[in-house]
């Protein structure tokens, strides 16, 4: 049985919330709230899930300014990569400069790190470090009951594109090895990046031309 996942487009950057829960249990998860806390916890509650865990793939404000929100609704745990703690306790003062108001971002309960499983029902989201677009940056896969592979992305992968790294803290040579190691995922594995539409690692490393090729 394949996870419940539904996505809340958020925040003046369009970035893809998503819940994603266990179908029997409805124990889940919240990925990267962006902003509008009140739209995403709607669809918390109309699929009747308990969340587990609130994560952020990272620091930036369009990924983590809806915390505040969502923890204070559902009462879940805020977890996140340390390295980009810096950048999400600033976020609400950056965010401004876009004329964009919103709550600080709480303290998280905990950091992730490469390796570490979180587990949500039946489901275990895996930590990949895939540093690059931020020094900290994560991404979180899931094996289903069928085996299928699900890669919630957030900024390191897009449909046809990739994370920027001009942005502070952006290296592109890490960014590269972590885009190596994405592809070296089996072509089925669905790709859930932090904006635009869902895709596939096999589709990725046949026509994005900014991951790197094999030998490359």
């Amino acid at each position: 049985m394949r996870p419940l996942v539904d996505t809340v487009v958020v925040s003046p950057f369009q970035t893809n919330c998503y819940i994603v829960a266990d179908p029997k249990t409805r124990e889940g998860i919240v990925i990267d709230p962006g902003d509008e806390p009140a739209r995403i916890v709607a669809v918390v509650d109309f699929h009747k899930i308990t969340v587990k865990f609130i994560v952020a793939t990272h620091g930036h404000p369009d990924h983590v300014l809806g915390v505040q929100g969502v923890k204070e609704a559902t009462g879940a745990p805020f977890w996140m990569p340390e390295e980009d703690w810096e950048f999400a306790r600033n976020a609400h003062w950056q965010a401004q400069l876009y004329h964009w108001l919103a709550a600080p971002v709480p303290e998280p309960d905990g950091f992730l790190k490469e390796g570490q499983v979180l587990e949500v029902g039946q489901l275990r989201f895996t930590v990949l470090s895939v540093p690059g677009h931020t020094p900290g940056h994560i991404a979180l896969s899931l094996t289903d009951a069928k085996g299928t592979l699900h890669l919630f992305s957030g900024d390191v992968l897009f449909a046809g594109s990739v994370g920027r790294t001009d942005l502070p803290g952006g290296n592109w040579e890490a960014l590269q090895q972590s885009l190596k190691r994405l592809m070296a995922l089996p072509d089925e594995t669905i790709v859930y990046p932090g904006h635009g539409r869902i895709t596939t690692i096999g589709e990725e490393r046949r026509y994005n031309p900014f991951v790197p090729k094999q030998g490359g």
